[in-house]
């Protein structure tokens, strides 16, 4: 019996398998698909999903993979055009060391995903599609067919990241309610003449019958193609089609079809499942939630459940209290719902042409202060409260070498940080590491920043869950409650 199976190879996927590999946690990774998915989809990648990366081990890899957003020029009936830059693109401060989304094509992502996981001794297993399951109080059976036949795999817990038409939850009977929003589009990674590499091309924008836009994708000769589209009929997708459809929309021969390497029509829609858990079956991504594309929401807040949902699938398999996994659905199902209210906002403004994004899609502010998880403490004047994102900040080891908070924070484990307390007030423990910041400290807190970012006074701690959010703060006096609740989440 292992411990997980999860079912989608895509970015939800692959960051709950990444997760689970560094833990040391036994899963498998399966697929439906023969190969891996080979399209642009999900191209933006988010402040707070570039953090997740850095933990990983991936986010060097995705910005050499990626690039900067390219300014949109909006182009007019007369062949003259305005450029202007859309997404908020601000230089990184000490405490927030992404502040700017970036471009580069799913398959990309996923590829330097999939990297990651053999660097741990895991891989995706594609050609293996779930076709059924049973659960009972300790185990689910779940049964797979592929290209050797059936089989059946016994895990501890399932978890369904097998996208909006999603088995597993057809499977649960978990209701999918939302709505259909009544646009019908093509996304499409084409090769083209006619168009320089500069910007993100727009034509006819705040006209849903003719709109249409190019992308240019980073490090290559591709576009991303979008359009609204009919929905009435089906489109073709060849080489002669797309041209056609162009040509249509803008001036015969100003853009010529080379290549189509890719191309999908969708409907977009607005849908958040009502549970993300029965039992010992998991829904994460667009399993749980579909939204539509406006603000690059849907990746990013896949791999953002992942991410929450990996430490705390671990600390259940390791006997932390089953309440710990119900707080999954308890903190991230309120966040997707928040971003599909967001995402569809965007959609309407899109619709008359305004496509600025700004803070409010970066999700460096997301948080579970109300989570059973975020402990009221001892400190109420703390700067950053339970359920807050930790920031980062500059610090200096003791033996004179340059780091940072984040450092301290890579891996899988707990954090515990004291500013200005001495040594050995607290007692080790395996998954929980501790660290002293300010005089006497294994760090110095030489520029100040640690201690301005985090409003700590001397003798004050704060906790890190593993995933890089606040469990608490407490003064000196307040010690005891920080570790009572490691030793309630399970770090005994």
């Amino acid at each position: 019996m292992i411990d997980v199976l999860i079912s989608g190879a895509g970015a939800a996927g692959l960051t709950l398998a990444i997760d689970l590999a560094r833990r040391g946690v036994s899963f498998r990774l399966i697929d439906r698909l023969d190969v891996p998915f080979s399209g642009s989809r999900g191209k933006g990648i988010q402040p707070r999903t570039l953090e997740v990366f850095e933990d990983l081990g991936i986010v060097d890899r995705i910005a050499a993979a990626g690039s900067k957003y390219p300014p949109q020029r909006l182009h007019r009936g007369d062949d003259s055009y305005r450029d202007e830059q859309n997404m908020a693109l601000e230089a990184p401060i000490v405490g927030e060391p992404y502040r700017t989304p970036l471009l580069i094509p799913q398959f990309l992502t996923e590829l330097a995903m999939r990297n990651r996981l053999a660097e741990l001794g895991g891989a995706p297993e594609y050609g293996l599609e779930l076709i059924g399951f049973e659960q009972t109080n300790d185990s689910v059976e779940a049964q797979v067919d592929g290209a050797n036949g059936k089989e059946t795999i016994v895990c501890r817990y399932l978890v369904g990241a097998d996208g909006g038409r999603s088995v597993v939850r057809h499977a649960l009977g978990v209701e999918f309610p939302g709505k259909t929003l009544g646009i019908r589009a093509i996304v499409a990674d084409i090769s083209l003449d006619g168009l320089p590499r500069d910007a993100w091309h727009r034509f006819n924008d705040g006209d849903m019958a003719r709109q249409i836009s190019f992308c240019p994708l980073p490090h290559g000769d591709v576009f991303q193609l979008q359009a609204p589209i009919s929905h009435d009929g089906d489109m073709e997708l060849s080489v002669e089609a797309l041209q056609s459809f162009i040509d249509s929309r803008l001036p015969i021969g100003k853009i010529t079809v080379r290549d189509v390497a890719w191309a999908s029509c969708y409907s977009m829609n607005a849908r958040l499942a009502e549970r993300y858990r029965v039992g010992r079956v998991i829904l994460v991504g667009d399993a749980a939630h579909i939204h539509p594309p406006t603000g690059g929401q849907g990746l990013n807040t896949s791999v953002q459940d992942a991410y929450n949902l990996g430490w705390k699938l671990d600390g259940v398999l390791s006997g932390a209290p089953d309440w710990l996994l119900d707080s999954y659905q308890a903190e991230r199902r309120p966040i997707a719902a928040g971003m599909l209210g967001l995402a569809t906002g965007l959609l309407e403004k899109a619709r008359h042409g305004d496509m600025r994004r700004g803070r409010e899609v970066h999700q460096l502010d997301v948080s579970y202060e109300s989570s059973q998880v975020s402990l009221r403490t001892s400190k109420p004047d703390a700067l950053l409260i339970a359920g807050s994102r930790a920031p980062d900040a500059s610090i200096r080891g003791a033996a004179g070498q340059p780091a940072r908070v984040f450092n301290l924070l890579k891996g899988p484990h707990w954090t515990l940080l004291g500013y200005e307390v001495g040594g050995g007030t607290v007692s080790s423990r395996q998954g929980l590491h501790v660290h002293t910041i300010g005089a006497g400290g294994d760090y110095h807190d030489d520029q100040g920043h640690f201690s301005a970012i985090y409003a700590l006074k001397a003798g004050d701690w704060v906790l890190v869950r593993p995933d890089g959010y606040i469990a608490g703060t407490a003064a000196s006096d307040g010690l005891g409650a920080l570790e009572s609740h490691l030793s309630a989440v399970g770090v005994v």
